[in-house]
């Protein structure tokens, strides 16, 4: 038999054909972040067991459109640019997991495969989406400069329909870009069993962080957010809201891995 070679599926002769390359990956992109409140219940809903609401601002939830160009170590996606470019949006919110304080993606969608397979390691619950956001300009009309007064628009849709879009105005800048998303990443890692019994192959609470940051200045501003409602999509169960601020940040970061914090046990494997 063969030894098929690559880091996710499908494994092949060479590995060439594998819808993603093994880590560590590099991120550079333009974040636009709209910080928004709702009931605590509506966060709690949204947290499994064992994680808890955190006890400062537990309604506070973040919305954020990324447009996002990454690679693997040998860089050859930025010559390939439609390997190396895609979008997303993710919904954030806190929890506590053991007494420490995380970010969690609750949500989140993506317009390109490969980002959606890398997302499924991570323990992001990637959905394929169309996404667009106002890209900044330094020269000419056909867009906003990163300065006060700089007006900003992002759309999401999934199957043909919006289900949410915000707008953003630059007044001035901020030492941060908000407080929701500032903490490691804990995320879910699960798999039904091929039996499809309820049971699951492979169930993981798992935490990362990202490396190497380099960050740009920290534009805020003033934001508006609706969420229009959607037969296949839950983000108007976080309704009424209360808009807290925008944000706007160019970024980079390299991740290679995380730690597995609880694994449930295999039941493939007490049989």
């Amino acid at each position: 038999m063969a030894e098929l070679e690559g880091f996710m599926y499908p494994r092949t002769p060479t590995g060439a054909g594998s819808i993603l390359p093994g880590p560590p990956w590099h991120y550079s992109g333009d974040m636009l972040t709209v910080e928004f409140r709702t009931d605590p219940a509506n966060v709690a809903e949204l947290l499994p067991e064992p994680l808890k609401l955190v006890d400062d601002d537990p309604g506070a939830v973040a919305l954020i459109w990324a447009d996002w160009q990454s690679c693997g170590d040998s860089f050859e996606e930025i010559l390939d640019p439609a390997r190396a470019q895609y979008k997303e949006v993710f919904l954030v919110v806190r929890c506590s997991y053991r007494g420490q304080i995380f970010s969690r993606a609750a949500y989140i969608w993506v317009d390109k495969d490969f980002a959606m397979a890398r997302g499924h390691i991570q323990g992001y619950p990637k959905k394929m989406s169309e996404i667009w956001m106002t890209r900044p300009v330094a020269y000419g009309k056909a867009g906003p400069r990163l300065e006060p007064g700089g007006q900003f628009g992002a759309t999401l849709s999934t199957w043909g329909r919006r289900i949410a879009e915000a707008r953003f105005t630059i007044w001035g800048t901020a030492e941060s870009p908000g407080f929701v998303n500032s903490h490691p990443m804990l995320h879910s890692r699960q798999m039904p069993a091929i039996e499809m019994d309820g049971r699951d192959s492979l169930d993981e609470l798992v935490t990362m962080r990202g490396y190497d940051a380099d960050l740009g200045p920290v534009f805020s501003g003033d934001a508006e957010l609706v969420l229009p409602e959607n037969p296949t999509e839950e983000l108007t169960r976080l309704a009424p809201f209360e808009v807290i601020g925008g944000y706007y940040r160019q970024v980079g970061n390299s991740m290679a891995g995380g730690t597995t914090l609880w694994a449930a046990p295999n039941p493939m494997e007490s049989e």
